[in-house]
C-alpha cells in the first residue's frame, strides 16, 4: 500500500505528465475522485490521498486545521520529489489548495477549487450544525445516512439510490471515528481566507453549481470577484455540491481546458 509521510495515496497516468494533486472534501477519502481520475491521467500524473484521520492513512489527528492539511500535503509532494504541482480540491480540499497557496506559493500550480468559501455562509454553518446534531444524538449511521442529501441532487440521489446504500455500508464499516469528523467540521468552518485572499498569485478556476444546498454558488463568484484576472468561474446549473461527480464528463472536460492552456 504506497504511503508517504502518513498517508496513504494512489497514482494514476503517466509519472513523466505533470503532478495533479486530489484534495476530497469532508469525507477525506481518495476513492471521492473515482469519476475523475481516469480522464485527469490522459494529461496529468495524477496522486489522490486520504487525508490524515481518515481513510487508510493515519488515524492519529494531532492537528485538524487547514493549516496542518497543507502541510500534510507538503510533505507528501517532498516525499514523491515534486518540486510543484497543481492541485483540484472539493469544499475543504479546496481549502487546503489555497492555504498551500498562501504559506509555499514556490510549490503550488494552478488550482481548481469546487465548491469552496473564502469565509462561512449562514446556510453552511446551518448545514453543519444539523450534521453535527445528528451524528451527537444518533451515531454514525444517521450521518452517513444524511450524507447524500448534502451532496447530490434529489433527481440523483433516486437514481442511484442503490449505489447510495451499498456505499453506505462501506463508509461505516471505514468510519474514521466521530471524534475526528467532529474535529474536521470545526477546522472547515473555521476556514477564513478573506483577509489574504486577494495575495494568492496562483491562477484559480472555481467550479460551482448553483443547486448546491451546501455551499451558495455565490461564494465562489464572490472568490472570482476578490481576485479578479487570475481567476475564472465555471458555474454549473444543476450537479449538487459533488458536481465533479454528478457531472463528470462536463467537469473533467472544464477542468482539463484550464489545466492545460
Amino acid at each position: 500500500m504506497p504511503e508517504a509521510a502518513g498517508l496513504f495515496y494512489e497514482t494514476h497516468g503517466d509519472p513523466a505528465n505533470p503532478p495533479l494533486i486530489l484534495s476530497s472534501g469532508l469525507g477525506g477519502s481518495a476513492g471521492y475522485w473515482a469519476p475523475n481520475v481516469a480522464a485527469l491521467a490522459t494529461r496529468f500524473h495524477v496522486i489522490a490521498y486520504d487525508h490524515r484521520g481518515t481513510g487508510r492513512s493515519d488515524r492519529a489527528l494531532p492537528d485538524a486545521s487547514i493549516g496542518a492539511m497543507a502541510s500534510d500535503v507538503l510533505a507528501l509532494l517532498d516525499a514523491l520529489g515534486i518540486e510543484r504541482a497543481d492541485v483540484i480540491g472539493h469544499a475543504l480540499g479546496g481549502h487546503v489548495a489555497l492555504e498551500l497557496a498562501r504559506t509555499a506559493p514556490e510549490r503550488a500550480g494552478r488550482l481548481v477549487v469546487i465548491n469552496g468559501w473564502s469565509s462561512l455562509d449562514p446556510q453552511t454553518a446551518r448545514c453543519f450544525d444539523v450534521r453535527l446534531t445528528l451524528l451527537r444524538s444518533a451515531g454514525a449511521r444517521a450521518y452517513l445516512q444524511a450524507q447524500p442529501l448534502f451532496l447530490f441532487p434529489a433527481t440523483w440521489l433516486s437514481d442511484h439510490d442503490a449505489q447510495l446504500c451499498a456505499e453506505l455500508e462501506t463508509h461505516l464499516a471505514h468510519w474514521p471515528g466521530d471524534a475526528t469528523i467532529e474535529a474536521r467540521i470545526t477546522a472547515v468552518a473555521a476556514f477564513d481566507a478573506s483577509a489574504w485572499l486577494h495575495e494568492i498569485g496562483s491562477p484559480v478556476l472555481f467550479v460551482c453549481a448553483v443547486d448546491d444546498l451546501l455551499v451558495p454558488w455565490t461564494c465562489s463568484a464572490r472568490m472570482v470577484e476578490r481576485l479578479g484576472a487570475s481567476a475564472e468561474l465555471v458555474r454549473f446549473a444543476h450537479g449538487g455540491h459533488a458536481c465533479n461527480v454528478t457531472e463528470a464528463e462536463r467537469f473533467n472536460e472544464a477542468v482539463l481546458g484550464f489545466l492545460t492552456t
